[in-house]
């Protein structure tokens, strides 16, 4: 038991909604205030249940902040019709994320187009489109994460494969208007000053298979032991 004036050992966990993706909204919110987790990051999709405006009075009637919005992104088609379709999508993601009363929307900034070669150039129409979205994102107080993939995904989800890249395409814009995700490296995170909310986003079969509260309960176990004591 905690006194007043130590933080719960939970204080910082976010569970990400892609965690128990066979769950609704409404039942991820309820699990986890079960569970005494804190906060949530709730996908977009998670909006067509109730829609957007019902989703954020459910998270905040259960007393849960919001971590973050997942997620807007795919930034890199070549053509001023997708470039157009891709800033009007990110957009509407900022605005729900006001509502949503979070201020951070994390991006997936795409892949390759089909046959094209060059990622650097790819790389390049992300920072344009950044460019672009960024007043808007700022205007409307959401910073815009960026989210480094495994290689893998380069083709097709984010040609941002390592951290070192997302910071490059950050550096040029001040750091309440750009972010990074950062992930494994906590003592690192820390030591630069980092005291945010910490979120976990497992895509596995097995987990979405399990039952929910019983996936809570293992992250909560997993935080406590290989996360809190070096965040």
């Amino acid at each position: 038991m905690t006194s007043n004036s130590e933080p719960s050992p939970l204080s910082r966990l976010s569970l990400n909604s892609a965690t128990t993706k066979k769950l609704t909204l409404a039942e991820v919110v309820d699990g986890c205030v079960r569970a005494g987790i804190p906060a949530i990051a709730p996908w977009r999709d998670r909006f067509e249940e109730a829609g957007l405006d019902k989703a954020a009075k459910l998270i905040k009637d259960a007393g849960l902040r919001v971590s973050s919005l997942c997620r807007g992104g795919f930034l890199t088609a070549p053509d001023a019709e997708g470039q157009a379709a891709a800033l009007a999508d990110n957009r509407a993601a900022v605005l729900e994320a006001a509502v949503l009363d979070t201020r951070e929307l994390f991006l997936v900034v795409g892949g390759r187009a089909p046959g094209e070669k060059d990622v650097v150039a790819v790389r390049q129409r992300v920072a344009d489109r950044l460019a672009d979205l960024v007043p808007f994102a700022t205007e409307n107080g959401i910073r815009l994460v960026l989210e480094p993939l495994h290689p893998m995904y380069a083709a097709d989800r984010a040609v941002i494969s390592t951290l070192g890249q997302a910071l490059d395409l950050a550096a040029p814009f001040n750091a309440h208007a750009v972010g990074v995700a950062v992930a494994t490296i906590s003592t690192w995170v820390r030591d630069a000053g980092y005291t945010g909310d910490i979120e976990v986003e497992i895509f596995n079969k097995e987990i979405w298979d399990t039952d929910g509260d019983a996936v809570m309960e293992t992250v909560k176990a997993r935080y406590a032991e290989l996360v809190r004591p070096y965040a």
